[in-house]
């Protein structure tokens, strides 16, 4: 069995379509926790109808979030962690020691970097009149949206779209993005 861990800041709308694919067996893989940095984040009440375990970060300061992540992590079996809509930086002790993969909603290296997360990236995308955009899946380093990229799944942005509608075409396409990711890395195609 693969075993995944996922971090969620938000609504956790990436974690039930892994959760989803998991329970319809298209995706050979257990979820051992969600980690999330806010205790009102629906992604862990998502968690939790699933009977999947949660933890919910402690330490707001840099060095001691790492130190408390690598702590927790070290209790659990893991092939790989993902952050679906996890907006704080991740630290050395987690970096040196596990694969971990982010999900972002531009075709980086455009619109990525601190700050540019949901909603803020599709009304940059819009404002810039791009004609495309789309879903970004990387490997994560010491920088924000800077690790190499493993996957990009194009959307054609039309005149007609808002912030709004760019984003429900992204996140459909990043769902399905990350799902293939996955896979492939279950079968170590990656």
């Amino acid at each position: 069995m693969y075993h995944l861990v996922v971090f969620a800041s938000g609504n956790g709308s990436t974690l039930q379509a892994i959760i989803d694919h998991i329970k319809n067996d298209s995706l050979e893989a257990k979820i051992d926790l969600v980690i999330s940095d806010h205790p009102d984040a629906y992604a862990l009440k998502r968690a939790e109808a699933n009977h999947i375990k949660t933890y919910i970060l402690q330490n707001k300061k840099f060095e001691a979030r790492d130190l408390e992540l690598a702590n927790v992590l070290s209790n659990y079996s893991i092939d790989l962690i993902v952050l679906a809509g996890y907006l704080k930086m991740i630290g050395p002790n987690l970096l040196e020691n596990y694969t971990i993969i982010n999900t972002h909603p531009s075709l980086l290296p455009k619109f990525g970097g601190k700050g540019m997360h949901g909603m803020h990236v599709h009304e940059a995308v819009i404002a810039a009149k791009e004609k495309y955009s789309g879903a970004t899946i990387h490997f994560i380093n010491d920088e924000y949206d800077k690790g190499n990229i493993i996957s990009q799944t194009k959307v054609e942005v039309l005149p007609t779209d808002t912030a709004e509608t760019l984003s429900q075409k992204v996140q459909a396409a990043e769902k399905i993005q990350l799902i293939e990711v996955l896979d492939r890395f279950i079968h170590h195609e990656l």
